[in-house]
């Protein structure tokens, strides 16, 4: 398949499935995320009711290629400056290396400075290294240590 250039638009309740389906194919997400569809749409639903809070898809011959999720933020910190946490960023396997992904961020970054952000940021699980090297190129800088606990 020639790289596409990607087109993302807010995702549907019918573009879950896809979505799970890129979360699952994941190195990570292959031992967490789960076959049954409920809790997920359950979570769709509830992101579709909080504002500032979307998921994003790209798609290419009818098959959901990549997404993101972007939670636009107002905070006191940095003066007062909105941010926006990009969450959930994936490209499919099989096209990873083609440019996509910089394209994902380019649209998260493009919506985020729409609404008014003057800061993008996310997390990443320590071990994705390819991922961070990817993340430096596009001139993210780690500068932050992240936390995580269950409830």
């Amino acid at each position: 398949m020639d790289t596409p250039p990607l087109s993302f638009r807010p995702a549907t309740r019918d573009d879950v499935p896809g979505v799970v389906a890129l979360l699952v194919d994941d190195m990570l997400g292959r031992a967490r995320e789960g076959g049954d569809l409920a809790p997920y749409l359950a979570a769709f639903d509830a992101m579709q009711a909080e504002p500032g809070n979307t998921l994003f898809v790209a798609q290419h011959g009818g098959r959901i290629i990549a997404c993101y999720q972007l939670v636009l933020m107002s905070g006191l910190s940095l003066a007062g400056t909105r941010r926006a946490e990009i969450e959930g960023i994936r490209v499919a396997a099989d096209l990873r290396g083609r440019g996509l992904g910089a394209q994902l961020i380019a649209d998260a970054e493009a919506r985020a400075r729409a609404a008014g952000c003057g800061l993008v940021q996310f997390t990443t699980n320590a071990a994705r290294s390819d991922a961070h090297r990817f993340y430096r190129r596009l001139g993210f800088t780690p500068s932050h240590i992240g936390f995580k606990k269950p409830l």
